[in-house]
């Protein structure tokens, strides 16, 4: 069946259960994309026709049910000879399942459970629908702890042949009612009587009926009386094991009348003033079942040696005096015989009040510090029988041993007294909380809210993804129980990963490489921080780390990264303004002008662009050093036009050369022209000009002699 798909919509995934008539299995809903259960008739009973048609009615019937504590049922269907019912889905356990893992369970649980189960009952048997089979596996617990009773119908559909065939009637015997096993219609009751018993096994842990064989244990069902519920489990309230007791009743007429009125006494059970109510009690009726001694069938006349039988026209009629004399001897014999029974009578009276006049007497055991069996077994060896059991948990007391006793050591009883004492029970601990995610703080602060010694909660560390100082492990785990005065706690803390990836912290500045390193709790080594010139990199921003570069794995323990952060400038430094006179091509149309530029801080520098449609000049910021000298290249519309040198020596000296637009060389050239026909000397001229040249080189002179401008660091 795995992996089949049924009516080209349910692919069936894994088998999860099954029974005596039907296998179960989860199936994936693929036009609903949903989980389902697709309960699958056995091959045995697929050529049973009045079966297969039952099976249909039943189950149809069973989807007609809409209640929140019954399964589902989506579809029935055929697919060759396979006959199957698909239903809800429930992730989570089946009461069996529970019972075997913590029974008894807790009177509040028990009691919820089996409300709802009745409310389930309830509305099926207002659609005329009996269950038959209710017992723990087909009582379902999902994760949200909702209940739903599945297999409705399908213990109905079982021909009278199948019953022969098998020898067996169809249910669990553990969980018959007594007109159940004697195989006699049941109905509403039935259920009832089954629920009595998941309700009596849930509170004790235990069947109520047990046997070698299952015709053993349908026999006890009719004819035996069970422990009653409070004998197992003193916990259970009265008002609770009322109930059970009167779901229980083998005469279906003493039991309750409907489920409806079982939920109504559920639901009030476990109110303060129902709990010590009185125990219920019935008319113990003689069942017909019942085991009974028939008197024997006296003969009703002598036969004659021939074997014939006398007829009474045959006797010899008795004549008055054998009459009378025959009267006479009977009144004697009747007088002797009630004067032999008046004086049996009266020494049997007189021999019972010695009897009890005359009980032995025997002297109260001290049983404390046993077991509750050896308690018992010391107690009935001197005549006494125990009485009450109160359990209750006590402090140094070892579970199921007796610490309290009704009678003390030494005191004189008469034999059957009953002793009463008190057994130690476990005690109930609390559930550990969850700590992970919390700071180590915060855990040990919950911790001894919670009545736990700090002395008892030790730190373990371990690397994690996780920030420094949170909590990724704990033990005891969470939700396990604890002993506050005894338990150690182990709290695991996370001291973050044991390596993390190195940063690329080049380019950045001082600051924010420092938030960088903190992020990823990477140190600054000792002394780790050192600043050095540079022509290149601006004041603050770090040039180098070391010893890890980019990307390099960072173990946790390491000592730290260096890094050399520039100071700025070296103090030989040189900062130089040209003025770079530029034209357009052609006077009053637009062209583009590129600089490019080289000093101290590379070649090639890009100063940018801008577009011009008149002579004018452009200001580039120079970085001149002793060793390294500048220039500045002019481009007009693609094309170079002129590179412009600029030594250290002559920016330091201001003896750098003014550039000059074009008109301003003409008018230069004109004054020269004016001056040819004077008698001037030439050296005049000369000093002239170069008193001019030097005043505007340094920065001194009027007019564009501004244009070059030296800044020296010193």
């Amino acid at each position: 069946m795995i992996g089949h798909e049924l009516g080209g919509r349910y692919q069936v995934i894994e088998r999860i259960g099954g029974g005596g008539m039907a296998l179960v299995y989860r199936a994936q809903d693929i036009l609903l994309n949903r989980f389902v259960a697709i309960k699958v008739l056995r091959q045995q009973f697929v050529n049973d026709e009045e079966f297969i048609r039952r099976f249909r009615r039943e189950a149809q019937s069973a989807a007609s049910l809409s209640h929140p504590n019954i399964v589902s049922v989506y579809d029935v269907g055929q697919e060759e000879d396979i006959h199957y019912i698909v239903m809800e889905y429930i992730e989570g356990q089946n009461l069996n399942e529970i019972i075997k893992e913590r029974a008894p369970l807790q009177v509040e649980e028990s009691i919820r459970i089996a409300s709802q189960i009745a409310d389930a009952l309830d509305h099926a048997h207002q659609n005329q629908i009996i269950h038959r089979d209710i017992k723990p596996h087909n009582i379902l617990i999902g994760r949200n702890g909702r209940v739903k009773v599945t297999d409705f119908g399908i213990a109905r559909a079982v021909t009278s042949s199948t019953i022969t065939q098998t020898g067996s009637v169809v249910g669990s015997v553990h969980y018959f009612s007594p007109e159940h096993a004697k195989g006699v219609t049941t109905g509403e009751k039935s259920d009832l009587y089954s629920l009595g018993i998941v309700l009596y096994q849930m509170l004790t842990g235990q069947l109520p009926f047990l046997g070698e064989s299952p015709i053993s244990v349908a026999l006890k069902h009719l004819q035996e009386h069970f422990e009653e519920p409070r004998m197992v489990n003193p916990m259970i309230p009265q008002s609770v094991e009322n109930i059970i007791l009167k779901s229980m009743r083998k005469n279906p007429a003493e039991r309750y009348q409907s489920a409806k009125e079982m939920l109504r006494d559920l639901e009030t059970c476990l109110l303060p003033e129902r709990r010590l109510e009185s125990k219920l009690s019935f008319a113990d009726e003689e069942d017909e079942d019942s085991t009974r001694i028939v008197p024997a069938i006296k003969p009703q006349g002598k036969t004659a040696a021939g074997g014939s039988k006398l007829s009474r026209d045959s006797q010899v009629p008795d004549d008055g005096k054998a009459a009378n004399k025959a009267s006479a001897k009977g009144k004697a014999a009747l007088w002797i015989s009630l004067t032999v029974v008046v004086l049996l009578a009266m020494l049997g009276v007189a021999w019972y009040v010695n009897k009890m006049v005359t009980v032995p007497e025997t002297k109260v055991p001290s049983v404390l510090n046993l077991s509750e069996q050896e308690a018992t077994t010391k107690l009935t060896e001197l005549g006494l029988v125990v009485g009450n059991v109160k359990r209750e948990y006590k402090e140094g007391v070892n579970e199921g041993i007796v610490y309290e006793q009704s009678k003390p050591e030494g005191t004189t009883l008469k034999e059957g007294a009953a002793i009463d004492i008190t057994v130690s029970t476990a005690k109930e601990l609390p559930q550990m909380i969850s700590l992970t995610g919390m700071t180590y703080e915060d855990a040990v602060e919950q911790l001894v809210q919670r009545g736990i010694d700090e002395d008892r909660i030790r730190k373990s560390e371990d690397f994690s993804e996780e920030k420094v100082g949170k909590v990724i492990g704990q033990s005891p785990d969470a939700n396990a129980e604890y002993d506050p005065a005894l338990v150690d706690v182990v709290l695991k803390v996370s001291k973050g990963q044991d390596s993390v990836d190195m940063p690329n912290l080049v380019g950045e500045t001082l600051e924010k490489a420092k938030a960088m390193l903190q992020e990823r709790n990477i140190p600054i080594a000792k002394d780790g921080i050192q600043e050095k010139s540079s022509f290149e990199v601006e004041a603050g921003v770090v040039m180098e780390q070391w010893p890890f570069n980019p990307n390099d794995k960072v173990p946790t323990d390491s000592e730290g990264v260096r890094l050399t952060v520039s100071s700025g400038y070296p103090p030989e430094a040189l900062q130089f303004t040209y003025e770079i006179p530029v034209t357009p091509a052609v006077e009053g149309q637009k062209s583009k002008i590129q600089l490019t530029y080289g000093d101290a801080r590379g070649e090639n520098l890009d100063w940018g662009t801008k577009t011009i449609g008149k002579p004018q000049y452009l200001s580039v910021d120079l970085l001149l050093a002793p060793n390294k000298n500048g220039y500045v290249s002019v481009l007009r519309d693609g094309v170079l036009i002129e590179t412009y040198p600029v030594s250290y020596i002559d920016a330091k000296q201001g003896t750098v050369p003014e550039l000059s637009l074009p008109e301003e060389e003409q008018q230069d050239e004109g004054v020269m022209n004016s001056n040819e026909g004077e008698n001037i000397p030439d050296t005049g001229m000369i000093n002239t000009g170069s008193l001019a040249n030097a005043e505007k080189a340094s920065g001194k002179g009027n007019g564009k002699g501004n244009k070059g401008k030296g800044n020296n660091n010193h």
